[in-house]
């Protein structure tokens, strides 16, 4: 098994290292790294240095690794802050390794800015998903550093911010860092190109409005109809009975408005939500909906539940039945087939006839029900709420 050294870089060309590293460089033989960091430390080197480039597919490169007992890997910054050992430690677990990290570009970029940052969330949206970034702006977060890529620049994440009323925030923008002659620190400007590799920094200004239990008028309505939605007290009810506090990824059956989709993502940040539409007007519902209340990264998808592809969709730990267009027990089986060991099951009754379904369609299906909360609320009708393990 071979023994891996991962060197943190900056993008100095300049660059410094400690007597004990340096010896380590020195006495190398096989380096590896990006082509950028073999530009960057070709200088460096001992004359008969042999380099392996890190390419996709990176499999391939750690074959190549096995053919050496020792190499010396050039990371960018921390090489543990989204960096490369990580991937090392994926690819190959039982490696040997030794990491000596320079800074991080966000710790550079707070340097720059002379900011405490350690209050900081950190968010990568290299080759990754919205999800953590929107976590962080759901939650308001003080000051959230943001890694950036060719795709998600910080023209593309601003508008982002901007479509969902996260105006609260003043950008800094820091463009090759540690490179003495590129590098360029500045706020953020629409109109600007930027070069890569970029990061940036987001300072909260002013506190944006979180409620608990939005109000069912502030909504926009299928129809106008107010009685469509889902009542605010009703709704806190039936999240504290999906107990998503301890699961992570949730459906919302028949969102009709979104509302408890919403209020589920506005609650419970880290929640992954998937929510699911026959009626076509639910999908600009759903738009309107979530962008009024500043709630990013819900998955919407429309048609008959009992007939989409659920395949490529993540798995549930906590369901809610809110529509089932008088096929409950079906959509009740089709619930069992994908959710996750351990998952719970809610389902808000309004008529006798159905709560008979609901008991009977969870039997059969192996599950096991919970007790059950009575409400009623002002004049509208007594609603039972169900659930199942």
């Amino acid at each position: 098994m071979y023994e891996c050294v991962v060197i943190g870089i900056s993008d100095s060309r300049q660059q410094w290292f400690p007597p004990h590293v340096e010896r380590l460089i020195a006495e190398g033989r096989v380096f590896s790294g990006g082509k950028r960091h073999h530009e960057i430390m070709r200088n460096h080197l001992p004359s008969d240095a042999e380099w392996i480039d890190i390419t996709v597919p990176i499999s391939q490169v750690f074959q190549r690794y096995e053919q050496y007992s020792r190499l010396i890997i050039f990371a960018s910054g921390d090489p543990l802050f989204y960096g490369f050992a990580a991937t090392i430690q994926r690819e190959c677990p039982k490696c040997r390794m030794r990491v000596y990290p320079s800074f991080n570009s966000l710790q550079m970029l707070a340097h720059r800015m002379c900011l405490s940052y350690q209050n900081m969330r950190a968010v990568s949206l290299t080759g990754r998903p919205w999800d953590k970034f929107d976590e962080a702006l759901i939650r308001g977060e003080e000051i959230i550093g943001v890694l950036t890529d060719h795709h998600k620049t910080p023209q593309v994440i601003w508008q982002r911010m901007l479509d969902y009323g996260y105006d609260n925030y003043q950008m800094t923008v820091g463009e090759n860092l540690g490179n003495e002659e590129l590098e360029h620190v500045g706020f953020f400007e629409a109109d600007r190109e930027y070069a890569i590799p970029n990061c940036l920094i987001l300072q909260r200004r002013q506190i944006r409005p979180h409620p608990f239990g939005i109000p069912e008028n502030d909504f926009a309505l299928l129809d106008g109809r107010v009685n469509m939605i889902t009542k605010a007290p009703i709704r806190l009810l039936t999240l504290s009975a999906l107990e998503l506090g301890n699961h992570s990824c949730f459906w919302d059956i028949g969102f009709c408005t979104g509302s408890v989709s919403i209020e589920a993502r506005l609650q419970f940040p880290h929640l992954r939500v998937e929510a699911f539409e026959i009626r076509s007007q639910g999908e600009e519902l759903m738009r309107q909906n979530s962008h009024r209340f500043g709630v990013p990264g819900i998955g919407v998808h429309m048609g008959d539940f009992l007939q989409l592809d659920l395949s490529g969709i993540e798995r549930p730990d906590a369901v809610f039945i809110g529509g089932h267009g008088g096929r409950l027990a079906e959509v009740v089986r089709r619930v069992q087939d994908v959710l996750l060991p351990g998952g719970i099951l809610v389902f808000n009754s309004v008529s006798q006839e159905s709560q008979q379904v609901f008991r009977k369609a969870v039997k059969d299906a192996g599950m096991h029900l919970q007790d059950e909360i009575y409400v009623a609320f002002d004049k509208h009708n007594p609603i039972t709420i169900m659930s199942a393990k």
